[in-house]
């Protein structure tokens, strides 16, 4: 995708004995959006805005080691090691005879993946971050001005961490003329260090420049232009943590104390094997208890105690990325964790005065949000008429944000239609949904609307041509409180598979079951198998001949 920005200007921080003034420099070619304020609290917003940059920089992935040290021993062996080695040359060559064949199997299965495409991928972003920081760090940055609230967006380098910070109109004490939307911002290298420069004893002034929609002239030398040929991975990614905010989860409350015990384990360990994960295990009515694996340390919360209904017991991986929190746990007045499931992604959120700060984190570092995991596929995929959905964006727009009901109300159409409209939205960049405050907001994400990436998985490629074979047969089973569980044989060819999968009184897919081998690798870590979701399509499409019955309690 071609993405092309246009500042007038850069984002700037002047400091004086007195007074800060912020002023970032938004995209002229997007929709005019300004804001200009007084803060009210600058040290937690200090915080938090730096909490959004210790996500943007850190990069997880493993680096090779550096062997400088190993060559140079090397070198002074070589002559020996080259003199056992023609004393043994027949051995060797014979051992390497074998080994060859065995790699040349390896090599061609891995070739047959995506492992090129992705290492190209990777080495685009490396090179942008070295070379032109500047626009680097242009692809995340997203700010969204709105009635009740302003928040910034943002991703990791490695794609596997999501971040978002909320900051309500009251954490402001005299605010301006402002212009509700969303832009990209002017965010340069030199400005984190800038903000912390912020003081309480100084007045700090907050805009985002207005100026820059004046008119002006392409000569003009202050007028920046950038274009950027930005990586499908990156926009779906977003998409990728929208879909998952809306999926059913276990939540719990804890006391920042408990934030600060896990931070300080993690600095004060260092894994050499694995297992690497947080064990969370969540009894109803009795304290949060985690375990950290390998060492089985075990740290029990009596501050937080576990509301759900049903005990449960939920691994996390990829720990370490919650260190980012730490600067947030003298501001936070409580964290909120959603933990979807066994490896699967979790939400925490930091509650603050007029804040909230949400860290969403992929299953694990490796499973990033752009790649592995296809949670838009768990979410309702009803078929929506163009005009329906063009009358819930309507609503939406309106008044920049509302709930599922709100928006059945106001444009008469069912719930189910609603949610699944939304889910449409949210999967072309136009809309978001509001974990903190559990509502559904208007966010265009580009300049012009994005292209549906639904089909981009290739397992829902396969589930339409599996249905393009015809009708199946399915048992649909009706479940208490408005669910139900759909089951059929499919076949693609090569295997047939008795698929199963969970659907609850909101169509979103919380559980399945598949004999195929990527189901049996991965369960729902990555989303559901073709089988499923050809099942679950046929249900939508009509195509479908199925017996009713009710499941015996």
């Amino acid at each position: 995708m071609i993405f092309k920005h246009r500042y007038y200007g850069q984002s700037r921080v002047e400091n004086t004995v007195f007074n800060t003034q912020i002023s970032f420099a938004p995209d002229t070619l997007r929709k005019p959006v300004h804001f200009t304020a007084r803060l009210a609290r600058s040290l937690p917003f200090r915080e938090a805005i730096s909490a959004l940059h210790d996500v943007v920089i850190p990069d997880l992935r493993i680096r090779p080691k550096n062997r400088a040290v190993y060559f140079d021993w090397l070198k002074e062996q070589e002559a020996g090691m080259l003199a056992d080695y023609m004393a043994h040359s027949g051995e060797v060559r014979e051992k390497m005879t074998s080994l060859q064949a065995e790699l040349a199997v390896l090599r061609m299965v891995k070739d047959a993946k995506l492992t090129p495409f992705r290492q190209a991928q990777r080495r685009y972003f490396d090179y942008l971050y070295k070379e032109n920081r500047d626009a680097w760090l242009v692809l995340d940055p997203v700010v969204t001005v709105h009635p009740d609230r302003l928040f910034f967006e943002c991703f990791s380098r490695d794609e596997s961490t999501y971040a978002c910070l909320s900051c309500s109109h009251d954490i402001f004490a005299q605010t301006g003329e402002f212009a509700c939307g969303t832009a990209n911002i002017d965010y340069s290298a030199d400005l984190y260090d800038e903000f912390q420069k912020i003081r309480d004893y100084k007045t700090t002034q907050f805009s985002i420049a207005a100026e820059g929609f004046q008119a002006r002239t392409a000569d003009d030398p202050a007028c920046v232009e950038t274009k950027i040929d930005l990586p499908d991975s990156w926009m779906r990614g977003f998409l990728q943590a929208g879909s998952a905010m809306t999926m059913p989860a276990h939540t719990i409350e804890l006391h920042p104390m408990d934030v600060y015990n896990i931070c300080l384990f993690l600095r004060r360990r260092k894994e050499r094997t694995g297992p690497r994960a947080i064990r969370f295990v969540l009894m109803p009515g009795r304290p949060v208890k985690m375990v950290f694996e390998p060492w089985e340390h075990e740290i029990t919360c009596p501050r937080s105690r576990y509301d759900g209904a049903d005990a449960a017991e939920i691994r996390l991986w990829g720990r370490r990325r919650l260190l980012t929190l730490e600067r947030l746990i003298p501001i936070a007045k409580r964290f909120t964790v959603r933990l979807l499931g066994h490896g699967m992604p979790s939400f925490w959120i930091a509650e603050m005065p007029d804040m909230q700060y949400t860290l969403g984190l992929s299953g694990w570092t490796a499973n990033d949000w752009s790649r592995a995991g296809q949670f838009d596929l768990l979410a309702p995929r009803a078929s929506v008429p163009e005009a329906e959905t063009a009358r819930v964006l309507a609503a939406l727009s309106a008044n920049w944000f509302a709930t599922e009901a709100g928006l059945a109300r106001s444009t008469g159409l069912p719930a189910a239609t609603i949610a699944a409209a939304l889910t449409l939205l949210a999967q072309t960049g136009r809309a978001i949904y509001d974990i903190a405050n559990r509502i559904w907001r208007l966010r265009e994400l580009s300049a012009t609307p994005l292209p549906q990436l639904r089909f981009a998985s290739p397992r829902e490629e396969a589930a339409a041509r599996l249905l393009a074979d015809g009708p199946l047969r399915v048992e649909t089973h009706k479940m208490d409180r408005g669910a139900y569980r759909l089951q059929g044989k499919l076949a693609d060819g090569r295997h047939t598979c008795q698929a199963s999968l969970l659907i609850d009184a909101d169509e979103r897919l919380v559980d399945g079951d598949c004999q195929c081998s990527f189901f049996m690798r991965n369960r729902l870590r990555r989303g559901p198998c073709e089988h499923m979701l050809a099942l679950r399509q046929s249900l939508a499409a009509g195509k479908i001949l199925h017996t009713c019955r009710n499941d015996e309690p």
